[in-house]
């Protein structure tokens, strides 16, 4: 009974069961074999003219056989030459030569003698409108508006060159203020400088005087020491007073 076959549906017929699900099951599998895939992931095919390009062979085989003639015309030249040791002409007695030489000389002519006449009626063509008259009646149109309008013409620039002009006024008058600062300072300076002068002279001054004093005082006593003494006589005596004063005087005026 175990070996018998067990379906999943329930059926009269177990034998029939089976032969139905083992079709159905075949038939399942040779589907999945057989199933074709939704996204195609082959390698892409190739094709013959990408991989050898024949045209490009023609075109190098051709170029090869135009550089084999070239060489093989330069070797008959070398040869030619080696054989009857070369002729070389490099004189050119060419002449130029023209078969309508004469009507383009006509042509130019022609062209060049209506370009003149051309020049020559534009340049005496009198104008049609005066410039001058157009200036004439300008300046009358700017006076008139200049009569009507509010405001001078171009006030704006006259109001910028009136800044400018005021700002290098200041600028001035702050140059003059500053030379005028280091003038007072250079003489303020200076009056000092005099000043210091003047006391250094009064110093030295008084010690000068003092150096005189006492070279006249050393002066005097050596003058004494060297004196004789001598016999005071009445007339000694009386001169005696008067040299007493002198002596007073000096030291007064010390």
């Amino acid at each position: 009974m175990h070996k018998s076959y067990q379906s999943i549906l329930p059926t009269h017929n177990k034998l029939l069961q089976k032969r139905w699900d083992t079709t159905y099951y075949d038939e399942h599998r040779r589907k999945v074999r057989t199933a074709a895939p939704m996204v195609d992931t082959k390698a892409p095919p190739t094709y013959m003219h990408l991989h050898l390009k024949l045209k490009k062979l023609q075109l190098e085989e051709e170029r090869l056989a135009t550089i084999e003639r070239d060489n093989r015309i330069l070797l008959e030249k070398m040869s030619y030459i080696m054989r009857t040791r070369g002729r070389v002409d490099n004189r050119n007695m060419y002449e130029y030569k023209s078969l309508n030489k004469e009507k383009r000389q006509r042509e130019l002519l022609r062209v060049t003698k209506e370009n003149q006449a051309i020049l020559q009626r534009v340049t005496m063509r009198q104008p049609e409108y005066s410039a001058k008259r157009w200036a004439d009646i300008w300046d009358e149109e700017q006076k008139f508006i200049d009569n009507i309008s509010h405001y001078p013409k171009n006030w704006w620039l006259m109001k910028k060159e009136r800044t400018k002009s005021k700002l290098e006024s200041r600028s001035q008058k702050t140059r003059s203020s500053k030379d005028q600062d280091r003038l007072d300072e250079t003489e303020e300076e200076k009056k000092e400088e005099e000043k210091t002068e003047l006391k250094e002279k009064k110093q030295e001054k008084p010690v000068e005087k003092k150096e005189e004093k006492t070279e006249l005082k050393e002066k005097k006593t050596q003058e004494k020491k060297e004196e004789p003494k001598k016999s005071t006589s009445p007339a000694e005596q009386a001169e005696s007073p008067t040299k007493s004063n002198e002596e007073n005087q000096d030291k007064i005026a010390e």
